[in-house]
């Protein structure tokens, strides 16, 4: 049997490999600590629960769910984005709902891209950025992200050659993996780059809310492009409000690529179950009271893992966003982040991210997610402790 050749980039996924490691780690009598994986371990807030549940036994909600159909949730983004950042959104045009924003950023350069075009990605970025890309036919040109310029692209080094080719660049910051934070004046810079050469600018925006003391609040794009002239921003309810497995975002933008999205979406699925957006609309615009008190517990664990990583002598810089640390790997696993981790789960049931997984730049680290309570993240240091001694 023979496959499309769109397959062949999708084939390598060290994430994949991460989970048969878990699973033979689990096999042999291994208890897992799983720090691999950014999802929530805490419960979406009371009356978004309320909501969904009250809609369970109205039939009407029971049907497919087409565009129409998902005004009022339009709507709710519409209203939180205009009150969070001061920029006016037309709900009829210019927001999208999405079965998370994953389904946004994967099926967005079908919309743009023709084969052989560039995207400009991230690196180390967010995997299905480049899924979506291979998906469309397109070629990536990575960004390096590196610790010395705060990981944030410099744009200077792109080549010419690649900017003549390219339609796209997609950035998502605070930033999953390295958890940087991006000024309002880098959006500018980007925005004023993209203009200059005609270039679709996508940011993808999970972690808008997980911002702890003492940091700027990050901007949106479209504070550096309000009249939307380049500019699609995707959301998702999956960090902010822990509903992961709901599967519920928005992008917002530029009307003509919400228009574009919206047709590849028309032949992909219909929308997800009313209810669900009955829920998201009651967290978005209930009380952010469990927000906050998000923050708070990832702030906690951040602070714990810190300590206690750094009491066993790994030294890892504390992070002002996300959910996550983006740790440089000891002596001697320096270039060998699969390796450490496949090793690591084997021996003592720990699992992280391998740096590798998300683009050639991120060799050498590895990321922990703070998805566990503090005295297992403690217990995983320990675990560790022993792993490298």
């Amino acid at each position: 049997m023979e496959f499309a050749q769109r397959l062949k980039p999708l084939a390598a996924n060290v994430f994949a490999d991460m989970d048969k490691a878990k699973a033979q780690a689990k096999a042999k009598g291994k208890e897992i600590i799983d720090l691999s994986l950014g999802s929530s371990d805490l419960p979406a807030a009371e009356h978004t629960i309320a909501a969904i549940e009250n809609s369970l036994r109205d039939r009407n909600t029971h049907g497919y769910l087409l565009y129409n159909g998902t005004r009022d949730f339009r709507q709710a983004a519409a209203n939180w984005y205009t009150e969070r950042f001061g920029i006016a959104v037309d709900p009829e045009t210019e927001v999208l709902q999405l079965i998370g924003s994953q389904e946004g950023t994967a099926h967005l350069p079908l919309a743009i891209l023709n084969p052989g075009d560039f995207a400009l990605l991230l690196d180390p970025g967010y995997p299905s950025h480049a899924g979506g890309v291979y998906l469309a036919g397109g070629q990536i040109y990575p960004m390096p992200l590196l610790a010395e310029n705060q990981f944030l692209p410099v744009f200077a080094d792109i080549p010419d050659s690649v900017l003549a080719q390219a339609k796209m660049m997609v950035l998502s910051y605070p930033h999953n993996p390295t958890t940087a934070i991006a000024p309002l004046t880098f959006f500018q810079e980007a925005v004023a780059f993209c203009r200059q050469h005609n270039l679709v600018l996508v940011h993808d925006f999970p972690y808008v809310d997980i911002v702890f003391e003492g940091a700027v609040k990050p901007p949106s794009i479209l504070q550096a492009d309000p009249n939307k002239e380049v500019s699609i921003e995707f959301f998702t309810l999956s960090k902010s409000y822990n509903m992961g497995g709901f599967r519920v975002g928005y992008a917002i933008g530029n009307r003509d690529l919400i228009k574009a999205l919206r047709q590849i979406k028309a032949v992909v699925d219909f929308n997800q179950y009313l209810g669900i957006l009955q829920g998201a609309i009651a967290a978005l615009s209930g009380s952010q009271a469990s927000v906050a008190q998000t923050v708070a517990t990832f702030q906690q664990r951040r602070d714990v893992l810190i300590t206690a990583l750094n009491q066993i002598g790994w030294q890892v810089p504390k992070p002002k966003a996300t959910m996550y640390l983006w740790a440089k790997l000891p002596e001697p696993w320096q270039h060998k982040s699969i390796e450490f981790c496949t090793n690591l789960v084997a021996e003592t049931g720990v699992a992280v991210s391998p740096g590798a997984g998300f683009g050639k730049a991120g060799e050498g680290y590895v990321r922990f997610a703070l998805v566990k309570e503090p005295e297992i993240l403690q217990l995983a240091a320990e675990k560790i402790s022993l792993f490298l001694r």
